[in-house]
């Protein structure tokens, strides 16, 4: 792993990236109780006594028919979360605590992409798809949702410049 560049600012130094070390740190874990289940085939549309596919249902019953019973295409979104995003939360918790400032174009292109998906593609079926998938509770969807969108948002914004790490924002 490339060193961090001496002429960067320490993390305490710099209070959004300790945000973005915080949130990302709960997207691993998350990624991996939540988006890991539908993506494997576990059945999450009845309660259950297994902790995590509780929770899922918890979640999703009244909430989140897509994820709840998701087609293929759903399946593979959460996939991209599981074993795509999760690892790279890990990466980019590391990069953002070490300054690693050639995070940023990876970082760039991950924001993208979950603005894209996320935001568009799946946000766009749960509000104005077909019926079966629309969600019944707006707020506690996007109370659950909005900050996989917004996040990343603002990592882009963070991302904007180069060397990122020699600046607080």
């Amino acid at each position: 792993m490339p060193r961090s560049d001496a002429k960067n600012l320490s993390l305490r130094l710099r209070p959004i990236d300790l945000f973005f070390v915080v949130i990302f740190s709960a997207f691993t874990i998350t990624s991996l109780i939540s988006d890991l289940l539908p993506t494997i085939g576990v059945d999450i549309s009845h309660p259950s006594s297994n902790f995590f596919v509780n929770s899922n249902w918890w979640y999703a019953h009244d909430t989140d028919p897509l994820f709840m019973t998701p087609p293929v295409w759903m399946r593979i979104v959460t996939g991209l979360s599981a074993f795509v995003y999760m690892p790279f939360y890990v990466l980019l918790v590391l990069a953002l605590i070490k300054g690693w400032n050639w995070i940023q174009l990876p970082a760039v292109i991950y924001a993208a992409i979950i603005a894209s998906i996320t935001g568009i593609v799946v946000f766009g079926v749960e509000f104005f798809g077909e019926p079966q998938w629309v969600t019944p509770n707006p707020a506690k969807f996007l109370a659950f949702n909005l900050p996989y969108v917004l996040v990343p948002i603002l990592l882009l914004i963070r991302m904007r410049r180069p060397r990122p790490f020699a600046r607080r924002f």
